[in-house]
């Protein structure tokens, strides 16, 4: 078959892994008796027949829409220069709003930059709360340096979060409203428990915590994780980001397929492509995760269940969300395949007085996607204008 597009130069590396990303598109193995058809020595030689084409086995829709992806004119435009409120190492906190209003920091990931939600404009979640008087403050974790990478999970609470936390808190003279994303959520939770000094109030999104309900397939996926990376975590002190994003992709590869497939059929003058591309951009920045904190997620947290199990421990304090005694907005994706809603669901029942918010919207369409703004940045806004 014809390759689906001409070749034209690739501005991007992603999706990340690609290698893996191919291999999840290949349907058949390619054998001898498909080749193209005669060399060009040969006396019945076509020189429509001389175009490279693609293994029999290679979903041609899919390639269309990685090619597609991979030459797509859109680039991020850098921010402007930020206000850094607090800095250690490679980690920033930037300041998104006014010295007047409320402070909202939010807590991303530790294997995901924050700025999907300051994605494009138009599209940024923080820059909406700002424009309500709320005083937005995204934490940038940053690449792990050589003190990072001693860290484990507690270890990012104790040194660096509540840390961060203190000195926000004295700079704004108050306490601080704390919005976990994700994995950011577990270390938010975790800080305002130990530190209810410093935190107003706590937002979690999309935030795991019964690491039971994750598919038995991803629980054997992500416990399998460790293993052949042992070599490479104890070289650099890291877990490799392709390492994990394999590990997720292979969770659910079709959604995947189906994904570039669907891109692919779109004119790429459609203004839904850029979005999709800053997306996918964002998906394939991630950065490595410490060796100490790729153990505890993977052992304590998908193996053992600790945070569900009420011994997940901080510093030598037990994490439990029972205990805490602040406003506290629970936000759960309907249609999330990274933190399924069965994993954020029980901490809306465990937090007294909890307001649960559920939304139809997945994981990261909930925080940037074209719906975002009525799934979740209107109702946010006013429960940080009444509990901030």
């Amino acid at each position: 078959m014809p390759r689906p597009d001409a070749p034209g130069p690739m501005l991007r590396r992603g999706p990340r892994p690609l290698a893996m990303h191919l291999l999840s598109a290949t349907t058949s193995p390619p054998s001898a008796s498909s080749s193209t058809g005669s060399s060009g020595a040969s006396p019945g030689w076509n020189p429509a027949s001389a175009t490279p084409a693609l293994p029999p086995g290679i979903d041609p829709a899919f390639i269309a829409g990685v090619a597609a992806y991979r030459r797509h004119p859109y680039r991020r435009a850098e921010p402007g220069p930020m206000s850094v409120l607090w800095s250690c190492g490679d980690m920033r906190v930037l300041d998104y709003g006014q010295p007047g209003g409320r402070p909202v920091l939010f807590v991303p990931s530790l294997i995901n930059r924050g700025y999907i939600l300051d994605l494009m404009p138009g599209r940024s979640m923080l820059r909406h709360l700002a424009a309500q008087g709320l005083r937005p403050l995204l934490l940038e974790w940053g690449w792990p340096g050589e003190d990072e990478r001693r860290l484990d999970v507690g270890g990012y609470v104790q040194a660096r979060l509540e840390p961060a936390l203190a000195d926000i808190a004295d700079q704004c003279g108050q306490p601080v409203t704390v919005a976990g994303y994700c994995m950011g959520g577990l270390l938010a939770l975790a800080a305002a428990q130990r530190r209810p000094d410093l935190v107003r109030a706590l937002v979690l999104l999309a935030t795991p915590w019964d690491f039971g309900a994750a598919s038995p397939e991803a629980i054997r996926t992500l416990s399998r994780l460790l293993a052949p990376h042992a070599g490479m975590m104890a070289l650099t002190g890291t877990l490799p980001i392709d390492a994990l994003q394999t590990a997720f992709a292979a969770v659910d590869p079709a959604s995947i397929i189906r994904k570039f497939r669907d891109f692919g059929a779109l004119p790429q003058e459609d203004p839904r492509t850029a979005l999709y591309v800053a997306m996918e951009d964002w998906l394939s920045d991630g950065v490595p995760l410490a060796a100490p904190v790729a153990i505890d997620c993977v052992r304590d947290w998908y193996g053992a269940n600790l945070p569900m199990q009420g011994a997940w421990q901080v510093g030598g304090t037990e994490i439990q969300p029972q205990r805490l005694s602040l406003p506290t907005l629970v936000v759960v994706p309907a249609r999330d395949r990274i933190v399924p809603p069965g994993s954020a669901l029980p901490l809306a029942g465990l937090i007294p007085g909890a307001t649960l918010l559920q939304v139809a919207g997945g994981h990261v369409g909930m925080v940037a996607g074209p719906r975002a703004e009525g799934l979740l940045w209107t109702p946010l806004t006013a429960w940080l204008q009444q509990h901030a």
